[in-house]
């Protein structure tokens, strides 16, 4: 797919870190960018800076993802691209045991559901909704009509003590990855989704300097965090080559998480 300025996108997550970085890449590309967040403040200086709009979206609400569409589509046009980084994490055991009184909990099943619906439906109801406007739009070369890429993570696949949510709601967009992109083939819609390793994000930086060195140096190479700009030049090419379409892929400096 072609990146110009007659191009169309959203960013979801795109007010900072991994979305921020790749609304930026987007938009030195010429495309038209739109950044769907809640972060209202950071979205609307990222989108004044790149020359794109804002708009305030919460992924877990049909409502709000249908007015973040449509006010996107009513500036730009229908996106033919869509790069979904909303998401969050939180770490708590299944079932735990207190070291002071001995006294047993388990996981609250509201956090383990506030994190799927965030993560997980949430991504999917942004790629489902920006799958069916692109279906209006005229195929282009190959019969192409638009790019979708997914946001997963590495714990996906290496989840840590505490994961279990973060890496079931990871796991699920990987999982849907090859049945998405095989619902879209007739429509010439491609998908791919990007599983992130350790990254310096506005959420690693907020760790102390020797936790965020003990994380880097267990990366194999580079022996360092991850840059949003890296994870940026992934997405543009998982967008930018045509055939390149149903696939996980691992972004991590060759890290195996280990359990804790």
């Amino acid at each position: 797919m072609k990146l110009d300025n007659t191009t169309a996108a959203v960013v979801t997550g795109g007010s900072s870190g991994l979305g921020e970085a790749t609304a930026r890449a987007l938009a030195a590309k010429g495309v038209k960018v739109a950044i769907f967040d809640l972060q209202a403040e950071k979205g609307e200086k990222v989108a004044a800076d790149i020359g794109g709009i804002f708009c305030e979206v919460n992924v877990t609400s049909d409502e709000s993802v249908d007015a973040g569409f449509a006010k996107a589509r009513a500036a730009h046009g229908q996106e033919s691209v869509l790069v979904c980084c909303a998401g969050t994490g939180n770490a708590v055991k299944t079932a735990s045991r207190s070291k002071e009184d001995g006294s047993i909990k388990h996981f609250p099943l509201a956090a383990f559901d506030w994190l799927i619906q965030i993560n997980l439906v949430g991504t999917f109801r942004c790629v489902a909704k920006s799958a069916a406007g692109m279906l209006t739009l005229d195929p282009g070369e190959d019969g192409e009509r638009g790019a979708i890429v997914m946001t997963a993570s590495v714990a996906a696949e290496d989840g840590q003590i505490g994961q279990a949510a973060y890496s079931a709601s990871k796991g699920g967009v990987v999982g849907m990855t090859l049945p998405i992109a095989r619902d879209l083939m007739s429509e010439g819609i491609r998908v791919n989704t990007i599983l992130p390793g350790i990254f310096n994000t506005p959420l690693m930086q907020g760790a102390p300097q020797p936790v965020r060195d003990a994380l880097a140096a267990s990366v194999p190479f580079p022996k360092r965090l991850g840059n949003a700009p890296e994870y940026a030049h992934l997405a543009l090419t998982m967008i930018e080559n045509s055939y390149f379409n149903g696939e996980d892929v691992r972004l991590d400096g060759a890290i195996r998480m280990a359990p804790r």
